[in-house]
């Protein structure tokens, strides 16, 4: 996956670059993506650079050259360097206080700032003075190496590890732990520091290996930063492979469409097919979890009631209609959650590993609308990202989830199965025979 992917870079963006381990390096990759694809970039500093990292640049030049000299440059190189001052081997950026001038004279189409310094340390707690983030900036990137993984907790192997310390008691010399990574990074005085509040943040671990052990202590650390509801994304890869992000790790709750007397049908030892079916998504570790009910909505949230699920009550919905039971659940997910697994309630067979292929393909970018396929025959769970939430939201009752879909079908990402669980339902009493013969159940329960 290509950095802008990652970032959801947009036209007009402002990404400032904080942290430790691949700053610089994360933004002249990102820099070379987008003039590659037709874009003007424009690249700064609010600390400093070496003179020998000007060479990583296309082109580097006074900030003060004015706007028509730097809309030039732009044209012909498509990514600059600008700086104020070089002096003692090291290239100063403009003030802060020049961001917006910048921004209002000079026709780039994202500019990209290294914002922070950590003395070429793999991991870091900012000093009083850093980061130095412009107030115009709409997209943090906060960076962390897990080459920081294993090092001793000091001056010489970590940046300023003091604050780190005193916050959370890791013991000073011993050798950085995962969790450490994680709690730095979602910490507000920390990693977030000087994040403006509208700013959208996705933070990058650097150095994680392609396969492997390293690889899935990457992706715990992930979610663990994902616990802070202002981080939206975390990136994992390496700057300097040809496809520099593994995978993009974003919150993905449930929509558990339980409106239909079927899911109370028994599965299994004393349970419910509703119980059934959010156990699987409770070991998936999916959260949150929302069951949305219909006539049976009191059967259904005493079923739930043992394992904690939320429910959501649809009074619109009619018999064999699921539309305003989706649009229900829909609405009552959290503003931090980027997608949908949206599941039948009488959909029993649902598997983990099913629901792992979803995530693990929205994670690899696969896409945003992610339908599993078993012999070319689509089921569910779907997942549908935030970006197409709206439109589902505004179909009328008489509406089908299916025009949305066929609307974006460029957009669709199928998910190959080894499962026929994904089709089948017990909305029929031949079909609840059925899936209980499948599932290797008595015939009758």
């Amino acid at each position: 996956m290509k950095l802008q992917q990652a970032f959801e870079i947009v036209r007009g963006d402002v990404a400032a670059f904080v942290g430790a381990g691949g700053k610089t390096s994360l933004l002249v990759g990102l820099g070379y993506e987008l003039a590659e694809s037709g874009w003007r970039v424009l690249a700064t500093t609010t600390t400093a650079l070496s003179v020998e990292q000007l060479d990583l640049f296309p082109c580097a030049m006074p900030a003060y050259a004015g706007a028509q000299s730097i809309s030039g440059a732009l044209n012909e190189h498509q990514f600059v360097l600008l700086y104020d001052e070089i002096r003692q081997g090291q290239v100063y950026g403009p003030a802060l206080e020049w961001m917006p001038t910048l921004l209002d004279t000079v026709d780039s189409d994202a500019l990209l700032v290294k914002a922070d310094t950590s003395a070429g340390l793999p991991f870091k707690a900012p000093r009083d003075n850093e980061p130095r983030i412009p107030l115009e900036t709409s997209l943090v990137v906060p960076v962390a190496s897990l080459n920081a993984l294993g090092k001793p907790l000091d001056e010489d192997h970590i940046y300023n590890p003091e604050p780190m310390i005193e916050k959370y008691g890791f013991a000073a010399g011993s050798p950085v732990k995962s969790p450490w990574l994680a709690q730095v990074l979602r910490d507000d005085e920390l990693g977030l520091k000087g994040a403006p509040p509208r700013a959208r943040v996705v933070a990058f671990l650097n150095q994680t290996p392609a396969r492997g052990y390293k690889r899935g202590r990457a992706r715990m650390i992930a979610r663990l930063a994902l616990q802070s509801k202002r981080i939206d994304a975390v990136a994992l890869g390496s700057v300097r492979a040809a496809e520099p992000v593994y995978e993009t790790q974003r919150r993905a709750g449930a929509i558990v469409l339980a409106g239909s007397r079927s899911a109370l049908l028994p599965w299994g030892k004393g349970k419910t097919i509703i119980a059934h079916i959010t156990e699987q998504f409770i070991r998936s570790r999916i959260a949150p979890i929302y069951a949305v009910t219909g006539a049976c909505a009191s059967e259904v949230k005493a079923a739930l009631k043992p394992l904690g699920i939320k429910t959501v009550h649809n009074r619109r919905r009619k018999p064999g209609e699921m539309l305003s039971s989706l649009q229900a659940g829909l609405r009552a997910m959290p503003d931090h959650i980027a997608a949908a697994l949206v599941a039948l309630g009488d959909q029993p067979r649902i598997q983990p590993k099913v629901i792992y292929q979803i995530l693990s393909a929205y994670a690899s970018g696969a896409g945003d609308l992610l339908i599993p396929s078993y012999q070319m025959r689509r089921g569910y769970p779907i997942l549908i990202g935030r970006r197409y939430w709206p439109e589902i939201l505004k179909l009328p009752q008489t509406g089908s989830l299916r025009e949305v879909i066929h609307a974006h079908d460029d957009r669709i990402g199928t998910v190959i199965v080894d499962t026929d669980s994904v089709l089948h339902d017990v909305n029929t009493p031949e079909g609840y025979r059925q899936e209980r013969i499948r599932a290797g159940l008595k015939d009758r329960p």
